[in-house]
């Protein structure tokens, strides 16, 4: 199956122009690798003062693991819903994304977790540099948060 901007758009929550991810190029159960080219764009949604900065790059980021976690969901046949709870251990190599004349390539991978809670490390690359790297916590379907192991929801 090949996941392009469109597939991605109708799976994750970030529709029209904030749908940043232009296609996955590879995933399994560990991990995505996605590439990105909307960075270059000058009506880019999230740019202020006609600059991107390299902190969006988590958005990016974050984007990849709701397709990883989507993708997971439909091969096992079960929706999920994540929330981005945590970002540590950031660290960007250049201060604007904007100016990144290449694509993007988004790698999240999942070290750790359960279904309910999902640690992912992450790093965007372009032409073999480093742009960003960290980690960030996902809680999955917030809303049976408190709710014991295999019990159900209300109806």
């Amino acid at each position: 199956m090949h996941m392009t901007r469109d597939w991605l758009c109708a799976h994750i929550p970030h529709a029209g122009a904030m749908c940043l991810l232009a296609g996955v190029e590879s995933w399994d159960a560990q991990r995505i690798v996605c590439r990105a080219d909307s960075h270059r764009l000058a009506d880019h949604p999230l740019r202020s003062g006609g600059r991107l900065s390299m902190v969006h790059g988590v958005e990016y980021a974050a984007q990849a693991m709701a397709v990883h976690s989507a993708l997971l969901a439909h091969s096992a046949g079960k929706p999920a819903i994540g929330y981005l709870a945590s970002v540590r251990d950031t660290h960007w190599f250049r201060a604007r994304l904007d100016d990144v004349q290449a694509d993007v390539w988004v790698q999240a991978e999942r070290i750790s977790g359960d279904e309910r809670l999902v640690l992912y490390r992450f790093e965007l690359t372009a032409e073999r540099e480093r742009l960003l790297t960290g980690r960030a916590s996902v809680l999955i379907d917030a809303g049976r948060v408190g709710t014991p192991m295999g019990a159900g929801g209300a109806s």
